[in-house]
């Protein structure tokens, strides 16, 4: 059977399935990586006051013209102020306000001047330097003006974005509600870790690597039992399962063998098949199909062709379903510090390490069955059809992970 290319199978994924629109109300402190479901508009000003920059007094201008370490100039010290308090007093001629750093500068006072250039007085203080009108002086509303937009719906809440919404008092915030993914892993030789591996059985690696990888993308992951061959049992899963979840990832059971039997749980379902077969290695034996209106994407049970076509297809996904701006995929062009012996009749994607335009190949193997190398891998390359080699030096397209 011909298969189809990856854009087209990426194309027809996001295609077939709808955005979710669920809004929820998380803490801030929960909030981060997650995507605002508002605009955050600005409630007040920030600074919410005109306030100081630094340790020193505040005064005016004006009474400090001309003032130098040889010529100082003397100012009554009327009051102290700390960050979190201030002074009713309004400043007169010839005086001056003991000033910490974010306190708010009294009425009458226009400037700031540093504590290292006076005498540190606490009744009068001597001043060594002039200051101009607003010199050292924040304004209010000079960081942030009430009413402004501080965040966009749509965007991913960063460590940044949190300090800007709490600056604001806010203590609750609106998001999207995270995308919840179901896993299942298949096949009679997949057993669970924590008991005796026997006589030609595996331990499942796909369902746990792949529910680790979706968990730092931000998903809710329910990890369905691991099931055996039986057609039957899976279709059943998978029906018992959706309607908690937006999409169920499955692994093995997608190739031509007699015991691939994820053809026939599709039948059973009456699950509607999107394409089958996808022009690239590893990776090419993948099902996709919608069912309850809901995707279901089946994958190799090889363990690097599976989080290969995960981050190839699976992520952009996820990228349409949660509209999470991060999973977008990223190509770069780098420069091969490697060589590729081998010929790739067919789109070939290798494991490597991208790092600032250059890339690497991993110690080991590139067998679609392989996991180890993939260690430290950050990006796939991207051999196009038909290139019998890459050499040291070549310049390749890369996908970053």
């Amino acid at each position: 059977m011909v298969g189809i290319e990856l854009e087209l199978a990426i194309n027809l994924i996001c295609d077939s399935v709808e955005s979710i629109s669920d809004i929820e109300e998380v803490s801030i402190e929960e909030a981060r990586n997650r995507i605002i479901g508002e605009d955050i508009i600005a409630p007040i000003n920030q600074p919410p006051f005109d306030r100081s920059p630094l340790d020193g007094y505040a005064l005016r201008a004006e009474d400090i013209i001309g003032a130098s370490k040889e010529n100082p100039v003397k100012l009554k010290v009327v009051d102290e102020v700390f960050a979190g308090g201030y002074t009713h007093r309004n400043i007169g001629k010839q005086e001056a306000v003991r000033i910490m750093t974010g306190a708010k500068i009294p009425k009458g006072c226009d400037c700031v001047i540093r504590q290292e250039s006076t005498d540190y007085g606490m009744e009068k203080v001597e001043i060594y330097e002039e200051v101009k009108h607003h010199q050292n002086y924040c304004f209010e509303g000079e960081d942030i003006k009430k009413g402004s937009k501080l965040i966009e719906i749509g965007e991913k809440l960063s460590h940044v974005h949190i300090g800007i919404i709490a600056s604001m008092g806010y203590e609750k915030v609106k998001v999207l509600r995270k995308t919840k993914v179901a896993l299942i892993s298949t096949g009679d030789e997949v057993i669970c870790g924590g008991i005796p591996l026997t006589e030609g059985k595996i331990y499942d690696s796909n369902r746990r690597m792949i529910a680790a990888r979706l968990e730092e993308l931000g998903c809710d992951v329910v990890l369905a039992e691991v099931m055996g061959d039986d057609e039957n049992l899976i279709a059943n899963e998978i029906k018992n399962i959706m309607n908690d979840v937006d999409v169920v990832f499955t692994t093995g059971g997608v190739s031509v063998g007699k015991k691939d039997i994820m053809h026939q749980v599709i039948q059973i379902l009456h699950a509607k098949r999107i394409f089958w077969r996808v022009n690239m290695k590893p990776g090419t034996p993948a099902i996709y199909a919608v069912y309850e209106n809901k995707p279901l994407l089946c994958l190799s049970g090889n363990p690097f062709a599976a989080i290969a076509t995960f981050e190839l297809m699976g992520k952009q996904l996820l990228y349409k379903l949660g509209q999470d701006p991060g999973l977008r995929e990223v190509r770069k062009e780098a420069i091969l510090q490697d060589e590729f012996l081998k010929e790739s009749r067919g789109r070939r994607l290798i494991r490597a390490i991208y790092d600032e335009g250059r890339v690497y190949l991993p110690k080991g193997g590139h067998s679609s069955g392989i996991l180890g190398s993939m260690v430290g891998c950050n990006c796939l390359i991207d051999i196009k059809p038909g290139t019998p080699k890459l050499d040291k030096g070549e310049k390749v397209e890369v996908v970053l992970l």
